[in-house]
């Protein structure tokens, strides 16, 4: 699948408001989908890079030895899914989506991603 097609296939998931697949060594979107006035994808992907990069710091501070499945911020009126490709190994990319919580099952789109991912090629 490829990043335009994945990104479709996020937009799909009910509820979804914007989507994008980010680099986290640099901050920058590869691509992303919806948003709008108000959610600013790339502003949104270089803060989340953040997010993603301080909890790897943590593990590796912690000394785990694990991967992130995935990093669930919860709004009173929005979910923010950041779901690393672990799949790809050492991949640097994360795919991040915005959820309209009134409209959303949580549940559904978690498993939507991961198929996403698995499915992905870039």
């Amino acid at each position: 699948m490829t990043i335009d097609l994945a990104l479709k296939e996020a937009m799909s998931i009910p509820g979804a408001v914007g989507a994008t697949l980010v680099d986290y060594d640099s901050g920058m979107s590869l691509g992303s989908l919806g948003g709008g006035e108000w959610l600013d994808l790339d502003i949104a992907a270089a803060g989340n890079t953040e997010v993603v990069r301080a909890k790897l710091r943590v593990m590796s501070s912690l000394g785990l030895d694990d991967s992130i499945e995935d990093i669930l911020i919860t709004l009173h009126r929005q979910y923010h899914l950041i779901r690393p490709l672990s799949a790809r190994g050492n991949s640097t990319l994360f795919l991040y989506l915005v959820l309209d919580r009134e409209r959303a099952n949580l549940a559904l789109a978690r498993h939507s991603l991961k198929r996403i991912e698995t499915s992905l090629s870039v």
